[in-house]
C-alpha cells in the first residue's frame, strides 16, 4: 500500500501565508524573545517598521538600525520624562506647548540665545521679569526641559516652597545636605522670587545660594518685580544687596511684557443656539431638560 502525502497548492499556501501576515506579522516567539530583553515596547512600532521595510527592500543591517533608533529614542524620551518630573518641571511647560501668537512681547534673539543653553556652560543666568500671568514660569520652564534632555543637572522650585524646604531640612539636620545639593546642580531655577517678603532666615539662604553658585552654576529667577526692588522685600539690607549684586552681574536680563498669558487658557463655554455638530436637535432638547 502506497502512502499518499497531501501537498497544499502554491496558492493556498500563499493566501495562507498572507493570512498569518495580515493577522500578525510577528510572531509569538519574537514576541517573547524581545520581552525577555526587555525590548518589548518595540512590539508597537515593528509592524509599521516591518512594512517600511518591505516597501523599501531594506537591507537587513539598515533595518536593524531603524528598529534599534526607535528603541533608542523611545528610552531617550521616557529617560527625560522621569529626570523632568524628579526636577519639579510642569510637563505642559516646553518649547513646542508655548503659544508664540500670545500678545506677549519679549526680546525674541535673547530668547532664542537662551534656548541653546550657552549661559549654562558660562555658568551666567537668566532673569524672566514681567508683569503677572505673562508666561514667564512657562518660559523658565521651558529652559529646564531642554536642559533636561541634554543631561544638564536641574531643579526647578517656587521660591517660597523652597525656602520652606530648607527650613524643615534644619529640623532634621540635614540642611548642609540639601545646600550643597542646590548649590552644585547645573541649572537651578527659581520661579515667583520675591512674590512676598524674606525673613531673616530666607534671605540668609538666598545669600548662601548666590554666593555658592556665582560663577559657578547657572541660576534662572522669574519675578514680578525688579531686582531693584527685591532689597526691600529682604529682612537683612547688607545681605540682600550683596546677593542681588552677584546675581544681576552674571545674568542676562529678558522683560517679558503684555496681556496676560494665562486668559488665553481660560475655559470657554459653547453658546446655547450654537449649531452642535453630529448630534440632533431633539436630542440636544432632550439633553437640555
Amino acid at each position: 500500500m502506497t502512502a499518499t502525502t497531501a501537498t497544499a497548492s502554491p496558492a493556498s499556501s500563499a493566501g495562507s501565508q498572507a493570512g498569518r501576515s495580515v493577522r500578525d506579522p510577528i510572531s509569538a516567539d519574537l514576541k517573547a524573545v524581545l520581552r525577555a530583553l526587555k525590548l518589548g515596547k518595540m512590539l508597537d512600532t515593528l509592524p509599521e517598521r516591518l512594512a517600511l521595510a518591505k516597501q523599501q527592500h531594506l537591507a537587513h543591517a539598515d533595518f536593524l538600525e531603524l528598529v534599534l533608533a526607535d528603541e533608542v529614542s523611545r528610552r531617550e524620551t521616557g529617560s527625560a520624562a522621569l529626570r523632568a518630573r524628579a526636577a519639579g518641571l510642569d510637563a505642559a511647560m516646553r518649547l513646542d506647548t508655548w503659544d508664540d501668537s500670545a500678545a506677549v512681547s519679549y526680546d525674541r534673539q535673547l530668547w532664542s540665545e537662551l534656548t541653546t543653553l550657552r549661559f549654562i556652560d558660562g555658568s551666567n543666568g537668566a532673569l524672566i521679569l514681567g508683569p503677572v500671568g505673562t508666561g514667564k514660569t512657562h518660559l523658565a520652564t521651558a529652559l529646564g526641559h531642554i536642559a533636561v534632555r541634554r543631561r544638564y543637572s536641574t531643579v526647578m522650585a517656587r521660591a517660597d516652597k523652597l525656602f520652606k524646604r530648607l527650613k524643615a531640612a534644619r529640623l532634621d539636620n540635614s540642611v548642609e545636605t540639601e545646600m550643597r545639593r542646590l548649590a552644585h546642580v547645573q541649572l537651578l531655577i527659581i520661579d515667583d522670587f520675591a512674590l512676598k517678603g524674606l525673613d531673616q532666615i530666607e534671605t540668609a539662604d538666598f545669600y548662601e545660594l548666590v554666593v555658592e553658585r556665582h560663577r559657578k552654576a547657572a541660576t534662572v529667577v522669574t519675578s514680578n518685580r525688579e531686582p531693584s526692588e527685591w532689597l526691600a522685600m529682604m529682612a537683612d539690607p547688607l545681605l540682600a544687596q550683596s546677593a542681588v549684586d552677584r546675581l544681576v552681574s552674571a545674568a542676562h536680563v529678558l522683560i517679558v511684557e503684555g496681556e496676560s498669558y494665562r486668559m488665553r487658557q481660560r475655559p470657554t463655554i459653547q453658546p446655547a443656539n450654537a449649531p452642535v455638530t453630529g448630534v440632533s436637535a431633539g436630542t440636544n432638547q432632550g439633553r437640555s431638560l
